[in-house]
């Protein structure tokens, strides 16, 4: 990845791919996805993108931050001072998004660097995660999981115990000095794995 600009291009070109899907297909009308990623970009540094409800977070020297804000009703009316973060968590409307890919042209994604730092350890999430496990257990797990993958699994596994009724995706990467593994498969866990067979097979799996 280059830069920003070379992101916002390619973001926009999979939202116009996502709408000539729902075009053609009258049974996907209303379909929409949210988004979080980051990127490695030339100088070394980190895109971030970002919307919807999933979640980016930062373990950085024992601390955990979240690096995203939810497009969601809940999160409005806390930052109305409407209801407190606490209330958010568990109020009945958690799950009404106001931001997302769906094909149409005023969607938009906000695009923000980040400074990667070696030992920074990443977590990329959806809300059948983040609704279910409070951040004091995240935190817990990610700061004591030897690996990306045992991480991952301890953190999905938490919101399956937890009852949760949302899809639960957890990519968890550290930040490392060396090259790039080009030729490395990212693990899929649960329901993507399943799913998607193929994309692990060719070496092709993104999140």
């Amino acid at each position: 990845m280059r830069d920003a600009e070379d992101l916002i291009v390619r973001l926009r070109m999979a939202n116009w791919d996502l709408g000539a899907f729902i075009r053609r297909d009258p049974d996907l009308a209303g379909m929409a996805s949210t988004l979080t990623g980051i990127w490695l970009v030339e100088d070394a540094g980190l895109l971030l993108a970002h919307t919807g409800d999933s979640r980016a977070y930062l373990l950085r020297d024992g601390e955990l931050t979240r690096e995203t804000r939810d497009d969601s009703f809940v999160q409005a009316l806390v930052d109305r001072g409407l209801i407190t973060s606490d209330a958010a968590w568990s109020h009945p409307r958690r799950n009404i998004i106001t931001a997302s890919l769906s094909g149409a042209d005023g969607d938009v994604v906000r695009v923000e660097s980040r400074a990667a730092a070696l030992g920074d350890r990443w977590l990329l999430c959806s809300d059948g995660l983040t609704d279910y496990v409070p951040e004091a257990e995240i935190l817990s797990i990610l700061s004591s999981a030897e690996d990306v993958t045992k991480a991952a699994r301890q953190l999905v596994d938490v919101a399956l115990e937890a009852s949760s009724r949302d899809n639960i995706t957890a990519i968890v990467c550290d930040v490392e000095s060396g090259a790039p593994y080009e030729t490395a498969v990212p693990v899929l866990a649960g329901a993507a794995a399943h799913r998607y067979p193929e994309v692990l097979e060719a070496g092709l799996a993104t999140a």
